[in-house]
Order: C-alpha cells, then sequence, then structure tokens
C-alpha cells in the first residue's frame, strides 16, 4: 500500500480549488454576457460579478476572449462525450439521435458554462476560431452520420441527412436566444419535449413514436421508482 505524500495530497486540493473558481467565473461571466452581451461586458464587470478584485481575475483568466473560449472549448467536449456514447449505445437510431438532442441542449442552457454566448464565435481571434469550427464540423459530422445510419434502416423518412442535422442543430442552438432560467419550463423540460418533437418529425411511421415514446419513459418509471424508494427509507431510518 503506498500513501500520497503530503505535497502531492495538497496541490490535488489547490488544483480542484481552482478548477472549481474557474467554473465559478464562467457562471458569473455567462450571466455579463446574456445581460450586457459579449461586447459591453469587460474584465471589470466579470470581476464584480464574481466577487473578485480584477487582478485576482487574472489570475484565472487573461482576457474575456480567454473565458468565452474555455466556455465553447468545454462545451463542444461535453456535446462530442455525448455523441460517442450515444454511438456506442446498443438500442434504436431514435434512442441514439434523442440522447444527443438532449444532451446538447442542457450543455448550451448550461449556465455554467455561459454558453449564451455559444453563437459568438466571430468574437474570437481568428487561429482560436479556426479551432473551434473545425471541432464543431467533426461534430455535426457526428450527428449526420446519426441521422444517415437511422434512414438507411428505414427508421427514418429518408432525405438529405446533412440539410436535417443543420435544421436540427440550427433550432437547438437558437434556443440560447430565447430561453430563460426563470421561464415556465425548466431547461430539462425543454430538452425533452424538444427532442420529442424532432424525433417525430425524423421517424418514418407514425406508429413508432409510440413504440419509442413506450422505451423512452421506463427509465424515467425506474428512476422515479428508485427515488421513491430511496426517501421511504430515509423517513423509514
Amino acid at each position: 500500500m503506498t500513501l500520497d505524500h503530503p505535497s502531492k495530497s495538497r496541490n490535488g486540493r489547490q488544483h480542484r480549488r481552482y478548477l472549481a473558481r474557474r467554473l465559478e467565473i464562467l457562471r458569473a461571466a455567462g450571466r455579463e454576457f446574456r445581460a450586457r452581451g459579449f461586447v459591453e461586458t469587460g474584465m471589470r464587470d466579470i470581476a464584480e460579478a464574481a466577487a473578485l478584485s480584477p487582478a485576482n481575475l487574472y489570475n484565472y483568466f487573461r482576457g474575456k476572449h480567454e473565458i468565452l473560449f474555455f466556455c465553447q472549448d468545454s462545451s463542444l467536449d461535453r456535446m462530442i462525450a455525448a455523441l460517442e456514447k450515444a454511438r456506442r449505445a446498443k438500442t434504436s437510431a431514435a434512442a441514439r439521435l434523442r440522447l444527443v438532442i438532449v444532451s446538447h441542449l442542457r450543455c448550451l442552457l448550461d449556465e455554467v458554462e455561459g454558453s449564451a454566448a455559444h453563437l459568438l464565435t466571430s468574437a474570437l481571434p481568428a487561429r482560436q476560431q479556426r479551432y473551434l469550427v473545425a471541432k464543431r464540423d467533426r461534430y455535426e459530422l457526428g450527428v449526420r452520420n446519426l441521422i444517415t445510419s437511422g434512414m438507411r434502416t428505414g427508421e427514418f423518412a429518408s432525405g438529405d441527412a446533412a440539410l436535417v442535422a443543420r435544421a436540427m442543430l440550427g433550432a437547438l442552438n437558437w434556443s440560447v436566444q430565447w430561453f430563460r432560467p426563470d421561464g415556465q419550463m425548466t431547461a430539462e423540460e425543454i430538452a425533452e419535449n424538444l427532442a420529442d418533437y424532432l424525433i417525430r418529425g425524423l421517424l418514418a411511421k407514425a406508429e413508432s413514436f409510440k413504440q419509442f415514446a413506450v422505451q423512452r419513459e421506463m427509465p424515467r418509471i425506474v428512476r422515479r421508482h428508485a427515488s421513491d424508494d430511496m426517501r421511504n427509507r430515509v423517513v423509514a431510518g
């Protein structure tokens, strides 16, 4: 059995605190970007929203463009990870695509990563723009391939998979313009309902949606029963 050196453990804790603080700054920056707009938001505004001095803020980010790049890069990482998980899933094309749609919306509407700035890639320097666009194109190609797979098996209506993928992603990305955290629907509810709507429009047979809906509802029922059972145990204890 080996024990970690005290300095190694201490450095690990410091690194985790550093990363947690960066996420707090991203949350504050996202609120400011939404309220003021990216161009009108200054580092001093972000520092004040994050309860930091401007000098201390520069210990975490060198400027607001770095914050925006970090937001978008980490968002794309999350989306690509969800895409890879969907590709490996042993289930229907509809279920795989639905996983991607829900994950995409959860990521976009997540206040932590300030994804309201998702459409502001043009505000970044050219080198960072090229990097993000290449990463985004790789993600779009993966979504297109999922749609193509469903069309080949006859699960989805035949059509132009590239056009369908772009229309779908465009609709999802636009949600950052109209979503309000204090609105009638939560981000989770919007993700679930919009995913159903988009999948329904792709299915080759209308009756297929009923079967898909039953398959999709089962994990929710299981989770809900597990949650109820856990609460009952807590009360009984």
